[in-house]
């Protein structure tokens, strides 16, 4: 085994209820260190795939069937989400949900739990390092927070418990383009400072591929495509799919291009 390999899913297949199939023999590695960006359209099975990693299948009624998951060297398919979480994954779900009756430096306390009765003053300074705006928001009760200092909140949340592998879903959904580019900045620096291994699901395919130094992309619960960061960038399909530049440059809509190349199937 590669011994930079963090991560590895194997042929993995996903149910829920014992009737739906959502992934199907989804297979992909992550080395340490790395941004690793996983793009596709609503219901590729990006959140199924972040979700068969970090053990939040379960709640769901879910399970992977089939494959195997590897976190540095141990099997963990289907373990319990606490058990996982004590082995440094974290997961950033899509909705950026805080305990909204908490403050926000009482929120960042939370992600200590992995860590009980650890000092933590230097992981909150190390927080507010990275997303000064938080400081003089710290006694402020989450749920008056902004949507970009909520996504910060939870950043920084899943920062206190020292991740390994840090799991990011859609962290730019909703959010204005100037905080979108100081989230991404933010990721970016969080990899290069503190060496945490990033998985990063995110629609905005052209930001995600400026710093992700590999990318996956997955369509109908399969990997379809993968390669170097840069070479999604400039791959034809690529550009045209999912940051909607056609041919010459020109911008074209995901939705436009899908019914176009449906009608052309059926002529």
């Amino acid at each position: 085994m590669n011994s930079d390999l963090l991560l590895q899913l194997n042929n993995i297949s996903v149910v829920y209820s014992d009737v739906i199939q959502v992934l199907k023999g989804v297979s992909l590695s992550v080395e340490s260190n790395r941004i690793i960006s996983l793009l596709g359209s609503n219901g590729a099975g990006k959140t199924t795939t972040l979700k068969a990693i970090s053990g939040l299948l379960k709640p769901e009624n879910g399970k992977v069937t089939d494959g195997s998951v590897l976190f540095d060297g141990a099997t963990i398919q289907n373990a319990a989400p606490e058990e996982i979480t004590r082995r440094g994954i974290i997961q950033v779900l899509e909705g950026r949900e805080p305990f909204k009756y908490l403050t926000i430096e009482e929120n960042l306390k939370v992600g200590t739990a992995t860590r009980w009765m650890k000092p933590y003053r230097k992981d909150l300074d190390m927080v507010y390092d990275y997303f000064p705006s938080l400081v003089k928001r710290r006694k402020t009760l989450a749920g008056y927070c902004s949507g970009g200092e909520l996504q910060m909140l939870v950043m920084g949340r899943a920062l206190m418990a020292h991740p390994k592998l840090l799991l990011l879903d859609e962290p730019s959904l909703g959010l204005a383009p100037l905080v979108v580019k100081e989230i991404f900045r933010i990721i970016r620096r969080i990899n290069r400072e503190q060496g945490t291994t990033i998985v990063l699901v995110e629609q905005n395919a052209n930001m995600a591929l400026q710093i992700a130094h590999y990318g996956y992309v997955m369509e109908n619960g399969k990997i379809v495509m993968e390669g170097a960061a840069e070479d999604l960038r400039e791959n034809p399909d690529v550009r045209e799919f999912y940051l909607g530049m056609g041919a010459g440059g020109t911008s074209r809509s995901y939705k436009d291009i899908k019914s176009y190349r449906r009608r052309k199937r059926w002529l």
